[in-house]
């Protein structure tokens, strides 16, 4: 979750409200410099490096970087005929983006007819997620989507205790899990490895990532499919919860100091427009490129 995206205050899904008298439009738009140095990697190449992007948040939408012209190697952007409207933006033109013999049709695009209150969008280019090698923050790979500034994770120890069964049986009993708190999201509730039947647990091939904690492995519990989840070796910045194991409270039954959990509107994740559909291979080749 973030600004724009699942609960946050300019999605349509907010938790919250902003206490005004007069009701807001429908759809809130939201630019801010980056303030921190991007790169995009595309057929071995940097073929754009700034330290001057902007990020777009709309609704129902993972924000946006937009480059200026000038960070942009000469060369990367061939305009095309194809052109759409923004709904708030307007006019937009697409770019095929060319490195060497790499091509990516419509893998670029620029608002070009924008309204006085857009400005700040002026001369700039976005690079479609899904379709350049990689993005860089410094020397560090971003996954999934530009990172949202305001997506914000806590961990904290508590002695509640936390019950998991399926069926009959105890998967876990615990008086030692860690309380994850993720922007708009209700806790998610991790189980150190002691505390769980382990036996219970099978482990499945399905793989997911998450951009701020890193490649997640699931397992079935009997006929509960996906019923639980660990991250191995996650990102440094949430290494408390490094292999422990969280329960889905709508396919088994967890509680909390006696009373049961459920998933609460909101919580899933689903990939959405401009966010990459990176492979978990991908995702744990980290490293810089040598370009």
């Amino acid at each position: 979750m973030g600004l724009s995206w699942q609960q946050g205050p300019l999605a349509s899904g907010a938790i919250g409200r902003f206490l005004v008298p007069d009701p807001l439009p429908k759809r809130l738009l939201y630019a801010e410099p980056l303030r921190r140095r991007m790169r995009v990697h595309f057929g071995g190449k940097w073929i754009a490096d700034s330290e001057n992007v902007v990020l777009l948040f709309e609704p129902a939408r993972y924000p946006v970087a937009y480059f200026p012209e000038s960070d942009i190697a000469a060369g990367v952007l061939e305009r095309l005929e194809h052109t759409t409207r923004h709904q708030d933006l307007g006019p937009t033109t697409w770019f095929a983006v060319r490195a060497g013999e790499q091509v990516a049709q419509r893998g670029a695009w620029q608002h070009t007819g924008l309204p006085e209150h857009a400005n700040v969008l002026d001369n700039r280019v976005a690079f479609a997620w899904r379709m350049m090698d990689a993005f860089y923050e410094e020397d560090e790979r971003i996954v999934g989507h530009a990172a949202d500034p305001y997506h914000r994770i806590d961990i904290r120890e508590t002695s509640r205790h936390l019950v998991v069964r399926h069926h009959d049986r105890v998967i876990a009993d615990t008086m030692r899990p860690l309380a994850l708190y993720e922007s708009g999201f209700a806790p998610r509730w991790y189980v150190p490895r002691d505390d769980i039947d382990l036996s219970a647990l099978t482990s499945v091939e399905t793989k997911t990532f998450c951009p701020y904690k890193g490649v997640c492995s699931y397992y079935d519990i009997g006929d509960a499919r996906l019923a639980a989840w660990t991250y191995p070796e996650t990102y440094p910045e949430v290494n408390r919860v490094t292999n422990y194991v969280s329960f889905e409270p709508d396919i088994v039954s967890v509680h909390l100091d006696g009373k049961e959990l459920h998933l609460e509107p909101g919580q899933t994740v689903i990939p959405h427009g401009v966010d990459r559909e990176l492979t978990v291979h991908e995702v744990q080749l980290r490293e810089r490129p040598s370009a």
